[in-house]
């Protein structure tokens, strides 16, 4: 008798990526009785001043609807081992050999047959460790189709080329032509790191690593991406499998971390009794992810913008970090009256509601939402999209801006507000804000309609015989 097969995941140690890690987890069980997983979690994050990033993975693993699967195992590794590094870079290269021994035991396993590693797009390195054990590797993609489609074009076009960095390569008009946009991409949309020649090479390498696997799991569904999803099964690509299964969104979460209640579960009931004395879509939510904050002068413009408009608001404002620590969060503020004008509160009081910590899955699920001003991750677009709840672009950081573009300028499913801010290094005037936000909650727009058939889109692919349902069948027959 065949022994059950057995996947391994090795998600890179960030909450976003460790959350879509879960969740596909979760269906592949769920849609093979035979199929068992284990999760090897890296618990050891560089360059934390405190435990918020590590509580909120270990937390995840806590899950009543991930750990009540008998077929699901969660190993973490130890926390002593590796040296600390300044660079995302290194957490996994300086785990390997751990890795390599936790995947080796599984390995000798008489009960299951190790099918595959699933390894996470910024973990390329476990790649060795795959061929080295002579096991098959797939690539697990938690952000969209497209920017795997630019990654793995510039990859191509940066070889052939000889090396030449992003902005060497951009033509007179300073964009880029590749196949997986049906629009050229401007520079002002790019990564920072592409347009450094060493930085370029480190996150490219990633992409190099793609091709060596045997398929790429995608956190993206075929009608959001048609145009990339097609670029990418192009024979001449040279593209392993594609395989979109997504949207991978954790809808049941509460998003108040176990063991954390006391503020946090005040607030979340204060949101709520708020929320439910709001009209129908009449209220914009602003929030910038688990990542998110801003300087005291952009925190100001923000705050005229919504005086200005009139709307209902409600506004997750976040303490930055410690400038330097590349992997911390931004935390509630002690007295935010002090970053905002004065008198702000006082004035808005009765429209609008400015809070810390946000649990944002079950905001955006409210029926008072109407609109969405968002960094653009990609977890947070496919919650947007979910709820039927038009963005208003302002991408902050890495892929965002890409992201951005992708919404704005090649789907009609979001709302210029600042997608030309590399790097938020420019603070965006109010008047600009204010203008975003106004588009985006227009009750009538035409993003509005294409975003109302998106949603519906979204929930059919995950239905049996839908797009996303049908891919993750055929990676179930790969393995």
């Amino acid at each position: 008798m065949k022994r059950p097969a057995h996947l391994v995941f090795i998600p890179f140690p960030a909450i976003g990526h460790i959350v879509s890690t879960f969740e596909i987890a979760k269906q592949l069980v769920a849609r093979d009785d035979h199929l068992f997983i284990t999760v090897l979690l890296i618990t050891k994050l560089p360059a934390v001043e405190d435990d918020q990033h590590k509580y909120l993975i270990i937390d995840n693993t806590r899950d009543s609807s991930v750990s009540s699967q008998q077929r699901i195992r969660f190993v973490n590794l130890p926390e002593e081992a590796g040296p600390t590094t300044a660079s995302s870079f290194s957490v996994v290269e300086d785990r390997k050999p751990l890795i390599r021994d936790a995947i080796a035991k599984l390995a000798d396993s008489k009960a299951t047959r190790l099918a595959g590693l699933v390894i996470d797009m910024l973990c390329t390195a476990i790649v060795d460790v795959a061929n080295e054990l002579g096991l098959p590797s797939y690539i697990f993609y938690t952000s969209n189709a497209e920017s795997l489609g630019f990654m793995l074009d510039l990859q191509r076009l940066r070889d052939e080329s000889g090396g030449k960095h992003a902005a060497e390569l951009m033509g007179p008009a300073a964009e880029l032509v590749v196949p997986c946009f049906a629009c050229p991409v401007p520079a002002r949309v790019l990564p920072g790191i592409l347009l450094d020649k060493e930085g370029a090479e480190s996150f490219l390498s990633h992409a190099r690593r793609f091709r060596e696997t045997k398929g790429i799991l995608v956190n993206t569904f075929l009608e959001l991406e048609p145009h990339a999803l097609r670029s990418l099964s192009d024979s001449q690509s040279q593209t392993p499998p594609v395989y979109p299964v997504g949207p991978l969104l954790n809808l049941k979460s509460n998003d108040l971390p176990q063991g954390r209640g006391g503020d946090h579960a005040n607030q979340k009931s204060d949101i709520f009794d708020w929320l439910d004395d709001q009209p129908t879509s009449s209220v914009v939510f602003l929030c910038f992810g688990s990542m998110g904050s801003f300087v005291e002068a952009q925190v100001r413009e923000i705050a005229c913008a919504l005086e200005r408009t009139g709307l209902p608001f409600l506004w997750s404002l976040r303490q930055p970090p410690q400038e330097g620590n590349w992997i911390a969060m931004p935390k509630d503020h002690a007295d935010p009256k002090s970053m905002l004008p004065q008198g702000f509160l006082d004035r808005t009081a009765g429209i609008g509601k400015v809070i810390g910590w946000a649990p944002q899955v079950a905001i955006l699920a409210h029926r008072a939402i109407g609109g969405f001003v968002s960094h653009c991750g990609w977890n947070s677009t496919l919650e947007s999209v979910w709820y039927d709840v038009p963005v208003g672009a302002w991408p902050l950081y890495a892929e965002q801006p890409l992201n951005a573009f992708e919404l704005v300028k090649e789907l009609g499913l979001a709302v210029d507000i600042n997608i030309d801010n590399k790097d938020n290094q420019v603070v965006v005037n109010a008047e600009e804000i204010e203008r975003g936000i106004r588009h985006v909650m227009k009750h009538d727009s035409d993003i509005r309609e294409r975003v109302k058939e998106m949603s519906q889109q979204s929930k059919k692919a995950l239905m049996d015989g839908g797009s996303s349902y049908s891919s993750l069948g055929r990676f179930i027959d790969q393995i």
